[in-house]
């Protein structure tokens, strides 16, 4: 037979969108009835209508029923009516959709003992809300929230969940601001409450690990999520037990770091303070999130020691543990100017791993050309950390992880190899691309189209290109914006040359992309933000 059927019981089979054709070979194969759970028009003007479609079956000697039922949550009444069709259509019975899913769902309704109240999906075993969700997104961040939105604006009537546990969301690429102190932190904070999108179910609490094989994801309070697709975007784990003596001596001792709300203003405190002395800024192995973000610190601190008459007696020193300043080529020039300016030294192979904040003394394992380690101490009246950074455990320890700990995906497709029901975006997924907020504008489009894509059996149909934009705050008042994609492909947004400092990126850091993400990002709106068609 030219479509594929699955049987569900002695009675029904379920198969995806027929046509006229088939009509007459699926009477040859003993079926009795048709029953049409897609809806007319649904897609689009090729698809045949139930009219049509009655008119043939019962040329071919089949009763057939007409049962829509819309993309999304299945209402109980709906479950009721298939129920009654299973029970006086002469069978065996054959129920379509456009991919067989909605008619294996009503099946499953049919069978279930107890209707899971304000929900009407099957449940499953230990879990509250069961397959009640067409979709579970794992993580409230910019790519959760914002591809929860994106897909709500496409179909209203999907039954969406976010996971999250944090009452709070934040808009982290300001951080880099307030710790040069051209932004005000209170800004940089929403209630998570206010931002999960009109439609979306917000599952208070956290995840714990992934059961792939049965749809569910565990929470850490013993629960158990059920999806018919999944989103995975929890973000990256800040790993500052990963160097001795950090965490005892963060905001105080003059050691600060721009990647935690709290500590993003204490750095701006110290900047001020400092008049003289040695300010050290370090970069951990990648990935990272935003991987400008450390040096960023550094020439904003230099900038207000410049401009304050003071930089000449500071001595100001940059470690890194790549080998480059910064991984796209193009950009390093313009970037050697302002180090040449700030009159900064630069330790490539260089990873911060102890801080003894009493002493002001930071450990540094230094690698020379032929692998050799040799460990290293600077003193400091400043240091700012960026932290090793990580896949949460519960990622890291499932099935979905790939070596390195990250979900894996298809870096174009973002959908994983082994769970075709499953993609991720976002920091903490596999993509080669670089963890800022201006690619996950990108993935989500990506995301949200070729997951509805699969949802019908279709082929997917947008393309992720690696596009990821890095504004590099050079000076107060001046950017230069590294936009790219893979291997380093340059992509600029707009007509003027990229690596030029340029007032007017300042103003989009300060204050366009800020809108963007609260208001176009987080809402579903997807301005700049449509990816390549397939080919």
């Amino acid at each position: 037979m030219s479509i594929k059927i699955t049987e569900l019981d002695e009675k029904l089979s379920v198969t995806g969108q027929i046509s006229l054709d088939d009509l007459e070979e699926i009477a040859a194969s003993g079926y009795k009835s048709i029953i049409c759970n897609r809806p007319d028009f649904e897609g689009g003007e090729h698809q045949p209508t139930s009219e049509l479609l009655e008119q043939e079956a019962k040329a071919q000697g089949l009763a057939f029923a007409y049962l829509p039922v819309q993309l999304g949550t299945i209402p109980e009444e709906r479950g009721e009516a298939f129920r009654k069709l299973i029970a006086e259509l002469p069978g065996p019975i054959l129920a379509f959709c456009g991919s067989g899913r909605r008619a294996t769902a009503l099946h499953s309704m049919t069978k279930q003992e107890e209707a899971v109240n304000e929900i009407h999906h099957t449940t499953v075993d230990a879990c509250n809300w069961g397959n009640a969700f067409d979709v579970v997104v794992v993580g409230g961040g910019a790519a959760g929230i914002g591809v929860a939105a994106s897909l709500l604006k496409r179909r209203p009537a999907l039954r969406i969940a976010i996971i999250e546990p944090s009452d709070s969301h934040y808009y982290q690429p300001a951080w880099t601001l307030v710790g040069g102190g051209a932004y005000d932190i209170d800004k940089t904070v929403r209630r998570m409450s206010a931002l999960i999108p009109e439609g979306a179910e917000w599952i208070h609490a956290a995840a714990s690990g992934f059961d792939p094989d049965n749809n569910r994801v565990r929470l850490a309070d013993g629960r158990s999520i059920g999806y018919r697709q999944l989103i995975v975007c929890p973000g990256l784990r800040l790993a500052w037990e990963k160097i001795e003596g950090l965490e005892e001596t963060l905001g105080k001792n003059g050691v600060t770091s721009n990647y935690r709300f709290d500590l993003a203003p204490y750095t701006w405190s110290l900047a001020q303070k400092l008049k003289q002395g040695r300010a050290l800024f370090t970069q951990p192995p990648m990935p990272i999130k935003c991987a400008g973000a450390p040096q960023k610190a550094m020439y904003l601190s230099c900038d207000h020691w410049l401009k304050s008459g003071c930089l000449d007696e500071i001595d100001v020193e940059f470690f890194t543990a790549g080998a480059v300043l910064f991984g796209v080529a193009d950009y390093v020039p313009a970037l050697m100017r302002y180090v040449e300016r700030y009159n900064a030294r630069l330790n490539f192979s260089a990873n911060l791993v102890k801080v003894d904040g009493e002493a002001r003394t930071a450990y540094f394992e230094i690698k020379d050309a032929n692998g050799n380690v040799r460990l290293e101490e600077r003193k400091f009246d400043m240091l700012h950390v960026t932290p090793p950074q990580m896949a949460p455990d519960f990622l890291r320890n499932s099935a979905l992880a790939d070596a390195g700990g990250f979900c894996k995906v298809n870096e174009k497709t973002l959908q994983h190899p082994d769970y075709p029901n499953i993609f991720a975006l976002g920091d903490a997924c596999s993509s080669p691309n670089a963890k800022t907020a201006a690619a996950v504008r990108k993935q989500i489009v990506v995301v949200a189209e070729n997951l509805l894509a699969d949802k019908e059996d279709e082929a997917l149909p947008l393309v992720y290109d690696g596009y990821g934009a890095c504004p590099l705050t050079v000076e107060n008042g001046k950017v230069v914006l590294a936009e790219f994609g893979f291997g380093g492909r340059l992509m600029p947004t707009f007509p003027l040359k990229p690596s030029v400092p340029r007032k007017l990126y300042w103003f989009f850091k300060q204050t366009l992309f800020p809108w963007l993400y609260w208001e176009g990002m987080l809402k579903g709106r997807e301005w700049l933000a449509r990816p390549r068609k397939k080919h």
